[in-house]
């Protein structure tokens, strides 16, 4: 993989790039749902939530503004919108380890990274829920800084979230790799604020310039 300057830093997304919800946000729904006696689907649950999160064209990861997800993602499934306790009650249950997956190839990515000398950071786009989370899921402890959204208050793509990375990773950008599964928000918004970047696409079916199909491919660099 060519780079413009040598590595010492890799930043990494972590919704999408280390972990995914599991088994699915409609599986957890429905299942938070059923504790308070609503029946739902979580297929239906899935098409909804995709069709809500779609739609958003900015997104700053308020809890106000996921609860109106939410709303949104019941609204064919309940003959009212869904109680205040019940958005409460999926609105934590997000913040623990068993709703979430770790993906195969994200510590083995990691300790090779680590083994090598390499400073290692998140920049996500997330709640105040993030960091508890990645401790929870014992993967905080890779990571020299976690800059998240809600504490700058500027999210991915905004160049003001990699500038204060930068800033705490005690390295200039053209030294920092980022690395996440979005590409606008990812690896436009990490090379606008002049990181170098990889955009993974885990359903790519080939390799092209810029592009990852797996974490692994990051041994290459």
């Amino acid at each position: 993989m060519s780079a413009r300057a040598e590595i010492r830093t890799v930043t990494f997304d972590v919704g999408g790039t280390l972990i995914k919800p599991w088994p699915s946000v409609g599986h957890v729904y429905a299942e938070v749902a059923a504790r308070h006696g609503f029946k739902t689907d979580p297929a239906i649950l899935n098409q909804r939530f995709s069709k809500a999160w779609q739609s958003r064209k900015t997104f700053n990861h308020t809890r106000p503004e996921w609860q109106a997800v939410m709303v949104e993602t019941f609204a064919d499934s309940l003959d009212a919108p869904p109680p205040e306790n019940l958005l409460t009650d999926m609105y934590e249950y997000f913040s623990e380890p068993q709703t979430w997956q770790i993906f195969p190839d994200a510590v083995p990515a990691i300790d090779e990274l680590a083994s090598r000398g390499i400073n290692l950071g998140v920049i996500s786009n997330w709640d105040e829920r993030l960091l508890p989370l990645l401790h929870k899921l014992d993967l905080a402890k890779y990571f020299e800084a976690i800059i998240v959204s809600c504490d700058v208050g500027f999210p991915k793509p905004s160049p003001v979230i990699f500038e204060q990375a930068a800033r705490k990773l005690g390295e200039a950008p053209e030294f920092i790799l980022h690395v996440g599964d979005n590409l606008e928000q990812d690896a436009e918004g990490a090379a606008a604020a002049g990181y170098q970047a990889r955009w993974l696409d885990r359903g790519a079916g080939e390799k092209l310039a810029g592009r990852i199909t797996t974490l692994a491919e990051l041994a290459e660099l």
